[in-house]
């Protein structure tokens, strides 16, 4: 990845925080919704979530 500017690392860090609440929220509501084709839907929108947030911490060169 290129040279980042702390500017850069700092807006990171807040899309990477916002992607892991909505992860553990999306969570959450998949496991108290009591329609199942709805907590099937937030169970899938936590793990897109949680996709993006693995995609973006990889490539600051963390590890999953």
């Amino acid at each position: 990845m290129t040279n980042l500017t702390a500017k850069d690392l700092d807006v990171l860090s807040h899309v990477l925080t916002g992607e892991e609440m909505a992860c553990k929220k999306a969570r959450i509501f998949s496991n108290t919704l009591t329609d199942a084709a709805l907590a099937q839907e937030m169970a899938d929108i936590s793990r897109a979530h949680a996709e993006r947030f693995n995609a973006l911490f990889q490539m600051l060169g963390g590890k999953e």
